[in-house]
């Protein structure tokens, strides 16, 4: 089986680039992020206190996270129920950030991510996957932007949502979550020695996929 370990920090658009590239090389999509959210929605559900070592641990221990696909589309089950409409507020992305960087939330995932690319052509994306979840994937890319503009997307896809937006919030959020993600104790976020850096700031969706295909020829 073959991966493509996509990271990159939040808003990047890992998400949308990493589907692309997967439908056009026939491999499985897998949104880890969308699995961290998926934990953190049941510790914003539940009330529990993340730095409650053992709180955290237990509530970790009754977790069950499965990634479906149904209609060509990624759905996530937590304990049995369809939580995918839930994992892109606000809240749960604040808390997905902070939980992440908790040993028993990585542990809870880190084994279900290694066996679907065992099992399954991947393209996965996240914050480690190529320095930690999949340190021997045969493509590696490093896919960034800079604040503003990362902020800039983020905001126009809350406007057309009819959502209120701060540009200047959603920028000071995004650089604090950046901070939190590269100097967090486990797995930080950093571009791996061998990955290749992608800078999406002045390039268009077409252009970043055409960057990652012609690295993926290799395969």
């Amino acid at each position: 089986m073959a991966s493509i370990a996509i990271d990159g920090p939040a808003g990047a658009g890992k998400s949308t680039i990493a589907k692309l590239v997967a439908k056009k090389m026939d491999y499985i999509y897998v949104d880890t992020g969308a699995l961290y959210r998926a934990i953190a929605h049941f510790l914003v559900v539940n009330q529990i206190d993340i730095e409650d070592e053992e709180a955290l641990a237990k509530a970790c221990a009754g977790i069950t996270v499965e990634i479906k696909y149904e209609n060509d589309a990624q759905q996530v089950y937590l304990n049995g129920e369809n939580v995918t409409p839930f994992l892109r507020t606000e809240e749960t992305g604040n808390m997905a950030s902070k939980s992440s960087a908790k040993a028993p939330v990585r542990a809870a995932l880190l084994d279900l991510q290694r066996d679907m690319a065992k099992t399954y052509n991947v393209v996965m994306d996240g914050r480690d996957i190529g320095t930690n979840v999949l340190p021997n994937a045969e493509v590696k890319i490093y896919l960034t932007a800079t604040s503003k503009e990362r902020a800039n997307r983020r905001y126009k896809e809350l406007i057309e949502k009819g959502e209120a937006a701060d540009f200047d919030k959603i920028e000071a959020d995004i650089i604090e979550r950046d901070e939190r993600d590269m100097n967090r104790a486990i797995a930080p976020l950093k571009q791996a020695e061998d990955a290749v850096l992608v800078d999406s700031s002045d390039m268009t969706i077409d252009e970043v996929v055409e960057a990652i295909m012609t690295a993926a020829k290799a395969i």
